[in-house]
């Protein structure tokens, strides 16, 4: 799969740079003195899963009951898949894209009164492997899993929530903790991420083939919100062209998403992650 150019106006508007991150605009802190079956039971009551995917409820429910003393950073990376026409549910009629409701959706106020830092955001060009197709990636690293919950129940946040239900198609947020950083520059080749799963019983995948130049590596703590499928490690590299052609056959991997990003608009995940 191949995209063309998207115009940077029509992905930014009105505050420039402008970053989404896919949260879950319910209001899950007040069912946090429950456990087990009887919060799930509540929080299924008490919410429906948006449109673009399914709540991981017992991770989410683990995170509700992280004493203050065990929390602390965690990276949200966001894979986006958008309509091609936004959606409302109130049923007007739309000439904007998906892209762009997500754009008017992007709580670049939310995020920073709650002290995160938008660390990657930027489209996908191309993408060798994986389904289904996305269209952007983004990352968001939060100063604990409480202040991620604290988003949802702003104002400013729940108002805008219904520009994203009507943009996203689907969408997959995992929470994230890093592995390793380094630094590596344009020379070395296109922006690629990989998010794997390895083959049941290893904890690793094989070597990466000659041409890749490691950027910054993340464990995935768990699946916030998307699908039934689980992911091991997210790694965002600097690679050739042959390189890229090559990653599908290294060993050790069940499934992996392999795409490439175009120049992003924000590229601060090494400093994300040594400036905390």
């Amino acid at each position: 799969m191949t995209r063309g150019p998207v115009s940077r106006a029509k992905i930014w508007r009105n505050q420039g740079l402008r970053l989404r991150c896919d949260v879950l605009a319910v209001r899950m802190t007040k069912l946090a003195g429950e456990s087990g079956t009887g919060f799930k039971k509540r929080l299924s009551m008490s919410t429906s899963n948006p449109k673009y995917g399914t709540i991981n409820f017992e991770l989410v429910g683990r995170w509700l009951h992280l004493p203050a003393e065990e929390d602390g950073p965690f990276w949200a990376l966001n894979l986006m898949k958008y309509h091609e026409v936004a959606q409302y549910a109130d049923g007007r009629e739309s000439s904007i894209t998906g892209a762009e409701a997500d754009d008017a959706y992007a709580p670049i106020g939310p995020l920073a009164a709650v002290g995160a830092l938008p660390s990657l955001l930027a489209n996908v060009t191309a993408q060798p492997n994986g389904e289904p197709d996305w269209d952007r990636i983004a990352i968001v690293r939060y100063p604990t899993r409480a202040s991620f919950f604290e988003m949802q129940e702003r104002d400013d946040f729940k108002d805008a929530h219904e520009h994203k239900e009507a943009g996203m198609e689907f969408t997959i947020v995992m929470g994230c903790q890093p592995l390793s950083t380094s630094e590596a520059s344009k020379e070395d080749g296109e922006l690629v991420m990989r998010v794997m799963r390895f083959v049941e019983g290893t904890t690793e995948a094989g070597a990466d083939p000659e041409g890749v130049t490691p950027v910054a590596h993340f464990e995935v703590e768990g699946v916030i919100v998307g699908d039934k499928r689980r992911w091991d490690h997210v790694r965002f590299d600097r690679a050739t062209p042959e390189a890229i052609a090559a990653l599908t056959e290294v060993e050790g991997i069940e499934e992996q998403v392999i795409t490439v990003l175009g120049r992003p608009f924000i590229e601060r995940i090494v400093e994300s992650v040594v400036k905390i």
